[in-house]
């Protein structure tokens, strides 16, 4: 997923006024259930607007203002829009640094980020609805299963092999950082 952060128009920033924080968000989306966890991890107060996936809401023209990829999680912090979950910790991380999300050692960090694009580059996009969508128009609903397990399969062995001599008590050691989202 492409991140994208735009302004929103001026009626929906007046709306969020106060910079008070609003997440589109859908129940089940691994992407957005990071965001989730990184915002109560560091203690932040939001509003939660459902955006149903399989009702189809993220292709309703309102929600595209927002994302015109039309995908979940979003974040509003008055008028700045992010979306992408990666975009959006990093720029929770920068704009609210209490409970870090990521640790000060630059070596840690690095492993925190890769253990972040394996899951956010290699595993969850190549599961998403859309492909999913695809895989069973295009070859069969039969085979949807077996690409998740196959997907999710090498993507959880390269975590595995990454993380293997950095682990403690979570992914990357024993405080919660990004690789553990």
């Amino acid at each position: 997923m492409a991140s994208a952060s735009v302004v929103v128009g001026e009626a929906e920033a007046h709306s969020h006024s106060h910079n008070k924080l609003t997440l589109y968000s859908y129940w089940k989306s691994s992407c957005s259930f990071r965001v989730r966890i990184a915002l109560n991890f560091k203690g932040l107060k939001y509003d939660y607007k459902p955006v149903n996936l399989l009702k189809g809401e993220q292709s309703h023209p309102e929600f595209l203002q927002l994302n015109p990829v039309g995908f979940v999680p979003v974040l509003v912090d008055g008028p700045v829009v992010i979306s992408d979950s990666f975009a959006i910790l990093m720029y929770l991380e920068d704009k609210y640094p209490q409970q870090p999300l990521l640790p000060t050692d630059i070596h840690k960090r690095a492993i925190n980020f890769q253990a972040v694009s394996i899951v956010s580059s290699s595993i969850q996009p190549l599961h998403n609805l859309n492909l999913l969508k695809y895989i069973e128009g295009k070859v069969g609903p039969d085979e949807k299963l077996p690409w998740v397990q196959s997907v999710i399969r090498k993507g959880f062995t390269a975590l595995e092999k990454l993380l293997k001599e950095h682990t403690g008590r979570y992914a990357t050691g024993d405080e919660v950082f990004m690789g553990y989202l």
